[in-house]
């Protein structure tokens, strides 16, 4: 046709689009792994009683082809295990036409932390740090930050380097992100993200890497213009995701912005299509802005964010500035005292 995907393989992409097959391969790499069902859940009821037990409770059910904080359920008892499960594949089917499920070991208490990756079609693969997404509302990312802080250092660099040897031994080819849980100085495997994502302006600011511009290289078969000895993580930087939505109830607030105007200054980046006059539609993801800030340390990049946040202006349409306004102020936010459950508790406060 002429056309040049930018992106992995189709294989690729498929293999790591279903959760069950990602685990597995991950497995064989010697990436770490969440405890659970080690495949699909099947029909057999004893066999599903049996892997939970062996797992442990809380367990949580997650759908194989599932993302964007659906088709998972944590499930905290055996008397309601297969229940949960009927629920959780009726979901399934009818988000994804897939109804496979599987089990993983819920943990309690952990943070969501992932690894950015590139390669290139000539065997080349290298990693840009790690990013920190906690701060999540129904397992949407809010407040994403690099690099993670207070993190294992013993523990990143195997991790980091499972990645890139994942990457390898799958044929990865362009960007892409490892997602994780990170509880007790230990990372588990949770997902991998075939694409750019939402959060990839934090790793550009703090390596200096336009990851863009590398996934059109890549994609017209040129060879990464970086080498791993060549990427140094430089100083912190924060992103906060701007949705039109009411910042209580978070219903979409679709409609035309009256007057837009973007933060500026030394360490602060946005990126939106807003604009005076700009119409919001009520049709597509409630994301309209990113707001970036980066510093030579987190403090100073969590003071830059207070200060845009507090520029930004977004009149005629509701946003949820006002919940970042307070989370760049909260005493647990600054203090790196969360994990991924401490935004919901936090709003319920």
């Amino acid at each position: 046709s002429g056309f040049r995907f930018i992106g992995p393989r189709a294989e690729t992409i498929r293999l790591m689009g279903n959760k069950v097959s990602a685990i597995e391969a991950m497995k064989k790499a010697g990436v770490p792994t969440v405890p659970g069902s080690d495949g699909p859940l099947t029909d057999d009821d004893q066999r599903t009683l049996e892997i939970a037990r062996r797992i442990g409770y809380p367990v949580m059910i997650k759908a194989a082809s599932g993302g964007g904080g659906r088709g998972m359920q944590v499930v905290h008892t055996e008397a309601s295990l297969l229940k949960a499960i009927q629920i959780t594949q009726s979901e399934a089917r009818n988000a994804f036409g897939d109804p496979t499920v599987y089990l993983e070991k819920f943990l309690e208490a952990p943070r969501h932390v992932e690894v950015q990756v590139l390669a290139d079609m000539h065997g080349n693969v290298i990693h840009l740090g790690d990013r920190d997404c906690s701060m999540q509302r129904r397992n949407q990312k809010v407040i994403e930050e690099a690099p993670a802080p207070n993190v294992n250092p013993e523990s990143r660099e195997r991790t980091l380097k499972a990645c890139v040897d994942a990457c390898k031994e799958i044929g990865y080819v362009g960007a892409g992100t490892f997602e994780f849980l990170y509880q007790d100085g230990e990372f588990y495997f949770i997902e991998m993200n075939t694409r750019v994502q939402v959060e990839h302006p934090v790793s550009e600011m703090v390596t200096g890497v336009d990851i863009v511009r590398e996934q059109l290289r890549v994609a017209s078969g040129l060879p990464l213009q970086y080498t791993q000895d060549e990427i140094h993580i430089s100083g912190h930087a924060m992103e906060c995701r701007i949705n039109a939505e009411d910042p209580k109830t978070f219903v979409p607030s679709p409609g035309k912005v009256k007057h837009f105007h973007a933060p500026g200054g030394y360490g602060v980046r946005v990126d939106s299509h807003l604009y005076s006059g700009y119409t919001v539609p009520p049709f597509y993801d409630s994301l309209v802005a990113k707001l970036i800030t980066w510093g030579d340390d987190r403090e100073i990049a969590r003071r830059r964010m207070k200060n845009a946040l507090d520029e930004l202006v977004v009149e005629g349409i509701k946003t949820n500035q006002p919940l970042h306004r307070k989370l760049v102020r909260d005493g647990g936010f600054k203090q790196v005292d969360f994990t991924i459950h401490y935004l919901e508790k936090l709003i319920r406060e």
